[in-house]
């Protein structure tokens, strides 16, 4: 089998980094606003970017239904980040949401360190997902939010080989 090579600017390296800048380009708001769109179609209702200063870190809220008798009360925090965000941000985080929501969603465009995935999870404490820069472009993807899918293709010879005859 011979295969067509890929256009560069389709190239997985390529669009990732592109989708990065992209992200980290785009004023706090319109960041937000990227993050309500994104918990709206993984399923979130009510989502309502708050945008306010002295709200404690919390830029968001909304629900997540999980069937007609369970939903979550959610807050979310949008960093736009190059760095890693510590576990400080998460324990600050954490006391901001408190009494306002069962769950918390740190998205971030940059990373997470160990200690601040530890932070996270750690137990007896509300619990706050961590979507960083990979995974937000892997549920962009997903998603088909702001990404068009490509299709690529592989020549089997062979198969019009058997034609030649």
């Amino acid at each position: 089998m011979e295969q067509v090579v890929e256009d560069a600017r389709t190239s997985p390296e390529t669009y990732r980094g592109e989708v990065f800048d992209l992200l980290l380009k785009l004023p706090s708001g319109g960041f937000e606003r990227l993050s309500q769109r994104l918990l709206r179609e993984a399923g979130f209702i009510q989502v309502v970017v708050t945008g306010r200063s002295g709200d404690g870190g919390i830029d968001g809220h909304g629900t997540l239904q999980i069937n007609p008798l369970v939903s979550f009360k959610v807050v979310f925090q949008c960093k736009r980040y190059a760095k890693s965000v510590s576990p400080s941000h998460v324990r600050d985080f954490r006391g901001a949401m408190t009494g306002r929501a069962d769950k918390g969603i740190i998205i971030t465009t940059g990373t997470f360190t160990a200690e601040a995935r530890r932070e996270a999870s750690r137990d007896g404490a509300p619990p706050i997902d961590l979507i960083d820069g990979d995974k937000l472009v892997d549920m962009l993807e997903n998603l088909e939010l702001g990404l068009k899918p490509v299709t690529s293709y592989e020549i089997d010879r062979e198969f019009f080989a058997e034609f030649n005859s």
